[in-house]
């Protein structure tokens, strides 16, 4: 009960998604099909800038997206796990290399999504890809298992260290 507890407290989100042969609103309701209005898999969809492929959909959120999400391209597959996260409503969140895999038009549609999934909540952000994390309140930078830096975005550029470094080559 106590692991159930802690685990309803948290959101994760993987760069390898995983969706089941389900629908959309099945996917996005994961686990709590039966118990979560369709408002709240609906605004999961908005936020997560889903919407906008799912109503293109025959059946909307009533498609079947086969095993693992077989119908799908990979930016809608992570879009569907950002409104999972999303509709789960947990306090904290976890992204893990959410945007790793993606082009740049669909990492921009996904780092849209997870801006607006972070207003009220703790965000851990584990990136490569420093425009996923430049609005953090705090950046901690490791290397080797250690933290070498730490700051914001703005104070990280003006040390000059490691993270300025890993942004130039990223420009």
């Amino acid at each position: 009960m106590i692991l159930e507890s802690f685990r309803s407290n948290f959101s994760f989100v993987d760069q390898n998604v995983r969706l089941f042969n389900d629908t959309i609103s099945g996917n996005i309701a994961f686990g709590q099909k039966d118990k979560m209005p369709m408002d709240s898999i609906i605004n999961a969809a908005n936020v997560s800038n889903s919407i906008e492929f799912i109503e293109k959909l025959d059946n909307k959120f009533d498609s079947d997206i086969g095993e693992d999400g077989v119908t799908l391209s990979g930016g809608q597959r992570q879009r569907l796990s950002i409104a999972r996260a999303i509709a789960k409503d947990s306090a904290i969140l976890i992204l893990d290399e959410a945007t790793s895999a993606l082009d740049s038009a669909t990492e921009k549609l996904v780092q849209s999504a997870i801006t607006k999934m972070q207003k009220g909540r703790t965000t851990i952000i584990i990136a490569h890809r420093l425009s996923t994390i430049q609005n953090a309140d705090r950046i901690i930078v490791l290397k080797e298992g250690e933290i070498i830096e730490q700051g914001s975005h703005k104070d990280l550029i003006k040390a000059s260290g490691e993270y300025a470094k890993l942004n130039q080559q990223q420009i």
